[in-house]
């Protein structure tokens, strides 16, 4: 492993995550924040939820009542006024049901001189949820849907119709308080109706739309469910008003500063990435090699959320799935490393945020006996990449604004063709 690399992916990591942090955010968000002379109580959803809601107690002093649901291991201490609770993600599970329903019983009966405080991050469709249906069937569609490929907006177009809390629902239950939404946006170009499938927003996506993407993915479902697909979500909203604080654009401009600071020059590509991860990380390597040659120390920033379509039986996610991935693009190229990482610390089911490559990669993992492709095939990226120390692990961050994929190449070394590469051809 390059160890000057490494070193210099995780001083960006590390500076990247720290400035997405949701404490400021929320603060700043909460200057627009006018409780109507009532109760004021807060709802918080989503892996940032735990952080999110801290900065809003510190914020404004006190609370009348609160319910937190996050994700496993994302509650860091007791939080004045507020229970918190930790529930499954990224298929639901009987806590987040459990925890979705203190909240629904926390705002039952307000009067229009009360105020909610719903502070939502990525991760809530999963987090918090009343199902329509057996939560088993719920689960099971999640489960298919995780797999099929399907991206976020699919999923949360069929999720919300499945649910009593999502599409706008949760806002209607705290009716006629006011509800002042904070949020912050893990879904590209910010659409406030399917971030966490949009609790309390107007419903864009139709009927129609849902049915659909269950035709497209072929999904089995219920008599029940698919009635439910075709019941309309409300469009209308009068009670709530709404601000974005965080997302990946501010995730890739961090990045950004701090590869400048290194004495890289950065290069944005997008902040819309949405394909295959290992598409992504087979296009990243080829956009090394095609610069190794400059002369210049370069980096490339991808920030979004790419997919994974499930085959195997392997452990990984789609930050671990798209490094690996670029593995055999970069092999034997001197100066050269990708790494790509979720924001919130947690990729798919595993204890890492993301994975880590350079040049050196495919030689060691060969080295030790593993098949890059072979990997692949079984998406077992996190078994690759541990065997090879390319795991990147942070722990849980308390943010969530997608994922940031950075290509490293330093130009000032003189490129050089390894066996390795050769090997490929």
């Amino acid at each position: 492993m390059d160890q000057k690399l490494r070193g210099d992916a995780d001083r960006i990591i590390s500076a990247s995550l720290g400035a997405v942090l949701p404490d400021e955010a929320v603060r700043r968000a909460l200057e627009d924040f006018r409780p109507a002379g009532g109760r004021t109580l807060l709802v918080a959803a989503g892996k940032a939820a735990w952080r999110m809601a801290r900065a809003a107690v510190d914020a404004l002093g006190h609370v009348d009542g609160g319910v937190v649901v996050t994700k496993y291991g994302h509650v860091m201490g007791e939080i004045p006024g507020v229970r918190c609770h930790e529930a499954g993600h990224p298929v639901p599970d009987e806590n987040g049901f459990a925890a979705t329903e203190r909240a629904l019983e926390l705002v039952e009966g307000l009067r229009s001189e009360d105020s909610v405080l719903f502070l939502l991050s990525g991760g809530g469709s999963a987090l918090f949820e009343r199902p329509l249906i057996p939560g088993e069937e719920l689960q099971d569609i999640t489960k298919r849907l995780l797999a099929s490929g399907a991206d976020i907006v699919e999923m949360n177009t069929v999720r919300k119709r499945l649910s009593g809390v999502k599409g706008g629902r949760f806002a209607l239950a705290c009716a006629p308080a006011r509800v002042f939404s904070v949020v912050l946006s893990d879904i590209l170009g910010d659409p406030l109706d399917m971030i966490a499938s949009g609790p309390a927003c107007p419903d864009a996506s139709t009927c129609a739309q849902a049915l659909a993407v269950a035709e497209k993915y072929g999904l089995r479902l219920s008599d029940g469910a698919r009635a439910l697909l075709g019941r309309e979500t409300p469009k209308e909203l009068p009670n709530v008003s709404t601000r974005i604080t965080g997302s990946v654009r501010e995730l890739c401009a961090a990045a950004a500063r701090q590869c400048r600071a290194l004495g890289y020059e950065p290069v944005p590509l997008t902040d819309r990435l949405c394909c295959e991860a290992r598409e992504a990380g087979s296009f990243l390597a080829s956009v090394l090699r095609t610069h190794a040659g400059d002369g210049k120390r370069l980096a490339f920033i991808a920030g979004g959320e790419t997919v994974v379509h499930v085959a195997g039986r392997g452990l990984g996610g789609r930050n671990q799935e798209l490094a690996l991935a670029a593995a055999p693009g970069i092999a034997g190229l001197e100066g050269a490393a990708l790494f790509s990482v979720g924001s919130d610390g947690t990729d798919g089911p595993t204890d890492a945020a993301g994975g880590y490559v350079d040049g050196e990669t495919l030689a060691a993992l060969e080295a030790r006996g593993l098949d890059v492709c072979a990997a692949l095939r079984e998406n077992d990226a996190y078994h690759a990449l541990e065997a090879v120390g390319g795991l990147v692990v942070t722990g849980p961050t308390g943010t969530n604004v997608n994922d940031v994929a950075v290509a490293l190449l330093d130009g000032r070394r003189p490129p050089a063709e390894t066996a390795a590469r050769r090997a490929l051809f």
